[in-house]
């Protein structure tokens, strides 16, 4: 998912709060840091993800989508990921994104556009990025690869549209991860030919595979097309076939922990 550009001035109470949790990851990811430094962000950490496993443990089967938070609803990116958004919930699952605008907007808006449940993990930036009005569930993380772990751990498949670094780092980690065997061969769409072709025939086909890089099995592992339509449907169908629209068990909920039903207001 892609952020659109910082902009300038500014200066709020809740920009300053972001500049310095920002600034803090910096630091962690500069060196060895002070024992007391380092630990209590561990600890801050774990309590991320905690809280991230809390919110989202009963979501039932999801697919994430990825893609640039840059496009605007006339866009024609915007407009098929919101029709992919629209598919995916008659198709019975929960759409997760990444909770910004864009590409994630249109998806979660679609979702809502036909009644079904939208959930975004959204991020702390040093310029703000706002969640989108169309959420269910809006979760905001400090840190990239904590968000990173929920936006691939409660999801069935994965579908890409077009998007810059953000997007590329998510579907290059997801594939590395199924690839290595961390992660079940859940689909992963590059959806949108136009803009996906040259990376699979010039980099992944002509460079990766030529050199042998990767192994030519490992093409099997995405599944280009145009079409929102084709994507659901592959998505759906590998889903049913290999995995079953549930998770292997049904997780109980404990009243004595706080846990209520997802998608009911309380």
């Amino acid at each position: 998912m892609e952020n659109a550009a910082p902009e300038t001035g500014g200066g709020s109470p809740e920009q300053k709060e972001q500049q310095q949790r920002v600034e803090k990851e910096r630091k962690f990811l500069t060196g060895p840091q002070a024992r007391r430094f380092e630990l209590g962000l561990a600890w801050e950490i774990f309590c991320e993800f905690i809280s991230g496993f809390r919110h989202l443990h009963f979501i039932g089967p999801c697919v994430t989508v990825f893609g640039s938070a840059r496009f605007k609803e006339d866009h024609p990116y915007y407009i098929l990921a919101r029709e992919v958004g629209m598919k995916l919930a008659e198709a019975g699952f929960t759409v997760m994104t990444g909770g910004g605008p864009g590409i994630m907007e249109a998806a979660n808006r679609g979702a809502k556009d036909v009644g079904g449940h939208s959930v975004g993990c959204n991020i702390i930036l040093p310029f703000e990025q706002q969640s989108n009005p169309y959420l269910d569930i809006d979760i905001t993380f400090n840190h990239f690869f904590v968000r990173k772990t929920m936006l691939v751990k409660y999801s069935y498949a994965f579908i890409v549209l077009p998007g810059g670094f953000g997007t590329f780092d998510e579907v290059f980690e997801t594939l590395t991860l199924i690839q290595t065997g961390k992660l079940r061969d859940f689909p992963v769409v590059l959806l949108g030919k136009e803009f996906w072709t040259p990376l699979w025939e010039d980099v992944i086909v002509g460079r990766l595979i030529e050199n042998k890089t990767i192994s030519p099995k490992d093409l099997d592992l995405l599944f280009l097309t145009d079409s929102a339509e084709e994507a659901v449907n592959y998505v759906r169908d590998i889903a049913m076939q290999r995995f079953g629209l549930s998770y292997a068990q049904k997780m109980e909920r404990r009243w004595w922990l706080g846990e209520n039903p997802p998608f009911e207001k309380t």
